[in-house]
């Protein structure tokens, strides 16, 4: 089992990491990945922490996607991450259509509690990242830190409309982009080492 100081951030896929389609990625060719994003998750990973995806994908269950797609579009990714000297540790999906009523689809909090049970880490210290209400909503559930990517679907929306989201999710923040939301982690976990030592000295 892990230490219990494994740095984990868990996060969503389409409209993250790569761009939004309503028809689905159903191959590694419709795989388009955002600008910068890989470069945010190889960051992370250079600083000490561990990334895991968690996503839906309906189109598995809608029969629009095989497994083996979804396996090809899922090694593309990692070799493009690789190639900057990152990796994502595993890649947890949802194949069920909303209709089956699982508990592994967001905003349900399934997916996000297999990954801590496999990771054997306290939620309450893994951010969640993605770029829907339904992502804030099931890492809240799950325990996690709610964190709103303001691209893919969520960057279509107003001023009003990105308060009423956060409103909905006590605690979510909202971040310009992938890479500022690594920003944010990675200066505040530079910042608790100092803020613990001086507390030890008081």
């Amino acid at each position: 089992m892990p230490a219990p100081s494994l740095k984990l951030v868990i996060l969503g896929r389409d409209g993250i990491l790569n761009e939004y389609r309503e028809d689905h990625v159903k191959g590694p060719e419709e795989w388009v990945t955002i600008k910068g994003s890989l470069e945010a998750v190889a960051r992370l990973n250079h600083a000490g922490w561990h990334v895991v995806l968690a996503t839906n994908q309906a189109g598995i269950g809608r029969g629009m996607i095989d497994m083996v797609s979804v396996n090809a579009v899922h090694a593309h990714m990692q070799r493009q991450l690789a190639a900057l000297g990152g990796r994502f540790d595993a890649v947890f999906f949802c194949p069920h259509t909303p209709e089956e009523q699982c508990d592994c689809r967001k905003p349900l909090p399934g997916l996000l509690l297999e990954v801590g049970r496999r990771y054997g880490v306290d939620l309450k210290s893994v951010p969640m990242a993605g770029d829907t209400v339904r992502d804030l909503v099931a890492a809240r559930a799950a325990g996690c830190e709610p964190h709103l990517i303001l691209s893919g679907r969520a960057a279509a929306l107003d001023d009003e409309q990105l308060h009423h989201t956060l409103h909905q999710v006590p605690g979510a923040r909202a971040h310009a982009s992938l890479s500022a939301f690594v920003d944010y982690v990675l200066q505040r976990d530079r910042s608790q080492p100092q803020e613990a030592a001086a507390g030890d000295r008081s």
